[in-house]
């Protein structure tokens, strides 16, 4: 009657429905992030689990959660006498060195003024040198404080409390939230597509985390075995760094690099070409054997699409987005090619893709 278009009526209310939701996710952006760690975290403990679960008597998964988070916190304490004792003394070490190894370089960098007429590089080299001893101390007076605000920080022990909590319940009533949402849709090809969708996300996100925490463990290895093995400073330490790097794609691993070379290199190590060497062929096994062999077909991402997804969610939601980009584009990229395929068949026909259909047992 007023000439309005109940089509373009439509679209235009999902339209500001999807700004909507979008502007919501983005200021509770950090609530958000606590429940996606844990669900992560569940997608963990999620095997060990299912196994336990499968093997005890009774149809209540908490035996087996109570089984396995008393054998993680176990696990937590054997690591930390072994590792992170020798990790602390190893950081404690280097922080007291801090003020030897910039007084190194700025040793090295003191033959630069007699230089008559000064290339470019000893002009960078003079000026890197004046800032260090600007602020070399400032420096030294800030590490201490930046640590015990960080480790005071209320938000950061909210989040080492809550993550394991939410997992629990992610495992314990998993199946009961995916009913649910599953239950938003009416029975029929809409609900048959919504099961085949998150049961392919069901299945990137458990390949996903279980790639991640296996390549964060085989870095922390190979970087402690090698660079122990030829005597490099602080090699715990460095390898401790370098294995939680991992779970940030691409950057994470190219920081980790710096961080090992400048440390061996400022520490005086004379074989930091080993360590060079040692860095690129890891790199090429983890990068063309590891990792195809434990994601598969699960994170089918181009190398520029994962850079772009790093650097933007970097600038969104800082470290915490750069660590959910490759997940996030994936889950887009499974939502966007289960919707272009073919009509699946009806939902009373199609039983066997249903991820409610197996009894509990395989679902968080």
């Amino acid at each position: 009657m007023l000439g309005l278009d109940s089509r373009a009526a439509r679209y235009t209310w999902t339209a500001v429905f999807i700004l909507l939701l979008v502007a919501v996710i983005y200021l509770t952006r950090r609530t958000l992030f606590i429940f996606v760690i844990a669900l992560l975290f569940a997608y963990w403990l999620w095997p060990l689990v299912n196994i336990l679960d499968r093997r005890l008597p009774g149809r209540s998964r908490v035996p087996a959660l109570a089984i396995v988070y008393i054998l993680l916190v176990g696990l937590l304490v054997v690591m930390g006498i072994a590792i992170g004792s020798r990790v602390a003394s190893e950081g404690a070490t280097l922080t007291t060195k801090i003020p030897e190894l910039i007084s190194k370089l700025q040793q090295s960098t003191e033959p630069i003024a007699s230089v008559s007429v000064p290339s470019l590089k000893s002009r960078a080299l003079s000026i890197l040198r004046d800032q260090i001893n600007s602020h070399s101390q400032d420096l030294m007076s800030l590490l201490p404080k930046a640590a015990l605000g960080v480790l005071s920080h209320v938000e950061i022990v909210l989040f080492i409390v809550l993550v394991p909590i939410l997992g629990f319940f992610f495992l314990k009533d998993g199946r009961t939230i995916l009913s649910d949402i599953l239950g938003m849709v009416a029975e029929g090809p809409r609900r048959a597509k919504a099961e085949e969708i998150l049961a392919d996300i069901h299945t990137l996100l458990a390949q996903y985390i279980r790639a991640l925490v296996l390549l964060a463990l085989a870095t922390f290895v190979a970087y402690a075995s090698l660079l122990t093995l030829i005597g490099t400073p602080y090699a715990i330490l460095l390898a401790a760094i370098a294995a939680p790097l991992e779970f940030i794609p691409l950057i994470g691993p190219l920081t980790a690099a710096v961080i090992v070379l400048l440390v061996a290199g400022l520490s005086g190590f004379p074989h930091v070409l080993w360590i060079l060497a040692f860095l690129g062929a890891y790199r090429l096994f983890q990068d063309y054997v590891m990792q195809p062999l434990l994601l598969g077909a699960g994170v089918e991402l181009h190398p520029l699409i994962i850079i772009f997804g790093v650097m933007a969610g970097g600038q969104i939601a800082g470290v915490a987005g750069s660590f959910l980009s490759v997940p996030i584009l994936a889950t887009l990229r499974i939502v966007y090619r289960q919707l272009r395929a073919r009509p699946v068949e009806p939902y009373q026909e199609q039983g066997n893709r249903s991820i409610l259909s197996s009894g509990g047992k395989d679902t968080l």
